[in-house]
């Protein structure tokens, strides 16, 4: 989430391909009567099952079904996808790729610096992916540091931080696949992300040689790490920005609407946001 990467050429829409051009122009009109104009919305995702990926050509995800449902609820009825490495979101946003970011991402202060978030969507824990049998009984961030393991994490994923933060001399891969590939082929002995994303990847990958640990809330210098994430916006989309938390208020104080959308993507009360953690507090750094 916060290096420059180069975007991949592949942009898809739920069922068509757009083009990979400024999604909005330098029209003084603000961009939610741009999109309700338009009729569409077009977000930034990076692949990262089960937040916002392609399965069968078609885009879905947790964050997709959000977007589906508050931006139709804003009259914008069609979500289109520009599909983008992690680390290139936030850059591809700022230079209009696409209109908003649809991927979960985590919510921190140097990225509130160069963005705006919505309100929380998801809590988060972090996870680890070892080889079968955890041979090196790897359990947090922690015990990777202690025991000289070789890490790898996703470039601008928060675990990438937590291993900076720590010592870690992890390396960077660009996706979730790659980074079960890597403990799979030998080369990484832990991968880790959101606990989510690793158990989803575990289930749809029965055959392979690998388990992911229990999730766990990252502890650096002392301070646990409360994780939650949310759609992000360019700062000067305010407005958009806080007709979408209106809508999605009123999914995250109702469990049972909240869990309809995004349920089936493995989600459950766990990753209901705590309504106590904002994202002002997050963005200052309290968690």
């Amino acid at each position: 989430m916060r290096a420059t990467a180069v975007l991949l050429g592949a942009v898809v829409a739920a069922g068509s391909v757009a083009g990979c051009t400024r999604t909005t122009t330098d029209s003084d009109e603000p961009l939610l009567d741009q999109l309700q104009d338009r009729g569409s919305v077009t977000v930034g995702f990076a692949g990262e099952a089960p937040y916002s990926f392609m399965d069968d050509g078609q885009l879905t995800g947790a964050t997709v079904a959000l977007h589906r449902e508050i931006f139709g609820n804003l009259g914008i009825d069609t979500v289109e996808g520009v599909n983008a490495d992690f680390g290139a979101l936030i850059p591809g946003l700022q230079a209009r790729r696409f209109d908003v970011v649809s991927a979960g991402m985590s919510i921190l202060p140097q990225r509130c610096e160069q963005a705006a978030f919505s309100e929380p969507e998801f809590n988060y824990t972090t996870a680890l992916m070892v080889p079968t049998g955890n041979p090196q009984n790897l359990t947090d961030m922690e015990s990777v540091r202690d025991s000289g393991a070789r890490m790898v994490a996703m470039t601008g994923a928060i675990e990438s931080d937590y291993a900076q933060d720590l010592g870690i001399d992890a390396t960077q891969v660009a996706t979730p696949q790659d980074g079960m590939d890597a403990v799979v082929n030998g080369r990484a002995d832990v991968f880790a992300l959101t606990g989510i994303s690793l158990n989803w990847l575990a289930q749809n990958n029965p055959d392979a040689p690998i388990e992911v640990t229990p999730s766990f809330v990252a502890v650096i210098n002392g301070v646990p790490q409360v994780g939650a994430g949310g759609t992000v916006f360019r700062t000067d989309d305010a407005a958009l920005r806080d007709a979408y938390n209106e809508e999605l208020k009123k999914i995250t104080s109702d469990r049972d609407k909240y869990l309809s959308i995004v349920g089936e993507y493995g989600f459950t009360e766990a990753e209901l946001p705590d309504p106590e953690l904002t994202t002002a507090d997050l963005c200052e750094g309290v968690g």
